[in-house]
């Protein structure tokens, strides 16, 4: 058991806005978020929990009102907001988890599994072993899902193929990407406690020395440095995929897909038009409730 104390970060919306401020809490944080609902005042109790107390710093205070300001923007009752953190004792989170992930199949090509499930490959499919705790990224979410669901469909196994993760989280995806054969696989975040997440999961998937994982700053990412890739995908909050869009389709080869995922669907309209003048077109997007997911290919191909 985790005996180490435990950080809790909890917002405080209507009911009508929880899945939207559920999807920012774990984008801003790299973690999964837990839902509370109070039926007697319509209001949802919508928390994150981190093993650090530095994790509540002023920078993602900001991007957490600027991100809250967007949802009501887009028609969702968010208000009266409340924003608590509090010291927790030691829990075991992950068994906590438990109930709550099963095994997920994309397509014939991989399956998806926490360590205790006893569900069997297919023949030939990729397994990619994640136990939930508390770092995000386990497939689950239907923009995650959809990541993965483009991996699969977007890998060639007769031609190299390389890919970029960019926001790597649990390292889902660029772990996913070396069981389908990318190679190379790079990720970058900007969170460390993710990077040391994901370099433990893909030395529990033996993929560790096939991934190059690595701290960065997606602002600070050189806008001309080398490396371009087949497969970049992006799932990023909202203002990130407007502000850096430039250095993100910078890292796509000339044959390339870029992939960008959670985004409020009312939002995607913005996003798509916005790499459209970077010179790429929307190939397939996907809506799942309030949420929206694409991929784009430059315009020349």
């Amino acid at each position: 058991m985790n005996r180490r104390p435990l950080w809790q970060i909890t917002v405080t919306v209507a009911v009508e806005a929880e899945d939207a401020v559920c999807e920012m809490m774990e984008r801003v944080f790299a973690r999964p978020a837990t839902v509370y609902a109070r039926e007697e005042t319509s209001m949802s109790l919508i928390s994150v929990f981190c093993e650090k107390q530095s994790a509540w710093n002023a920078t993602r205070r900001k991007v957490m009102v600027s991100e809250l300001r967007q949802i009501e923007a887009c028609g969702l009752r968010a208000g009266p907001i409340g924003i608590a953190v509090k010291k927790l004792r030691p829990v075991d989170w992950a068994e906590a988890w438990r109930s709550h992930f099963r095994p997920i199949e994309v397509g014939l090509a991989l399956l998806v599994k926490p360590s205790w499930s006893k569900r069997r490959p297919r023949k030939g499919q990729a397994v990619v072993v994640l136990d939930p705790g508390l770092s995000f990224g386990t497939g689950q979410h239907p923009t995650t899902l959809f990541c993965l669901q483009q991996l699969v469909e977007t890998r060639y196994p007769s031609r190299p193929q390389s890919f970029l993760d960019i926001g790597t989280g649990s390292g889902i995806l660029a772990i996913a990407a070396a069981k389908l054969g990318y190679a190379p696989v790079d990720a970058f975040d900007f969170d460390p406690e993710a990077i040391r997440v994901a370099r433990l999961n893909a030395l529990k998937n033996q993929v560790h020395r096939r991934i190059s994982l690595r701290r960065q700053d997606l602002t600070d990412l050189p806008l001309n440095g080398p490396g371009r890739y087949n497969l970049v995908c992006a799932n990023l909050i909202f203002d990130l995929l407007l502000e850096q869009s430039r250095r993100i389709v910078k890292r796509l080869a000339p044959d390339g897909t870029l992939i960008l995922a959670g985004i409020l669907g009312s939002q995607f309209d913005k996003v798509r038009r916005h790499y459209q003048g970077e010179g790429l077109k929307l190939v397939k997007n996907l809506a799942v409730e309030e949420w929206q997911s694409g991929s784009f290919n430059l315009e020349h191909r």
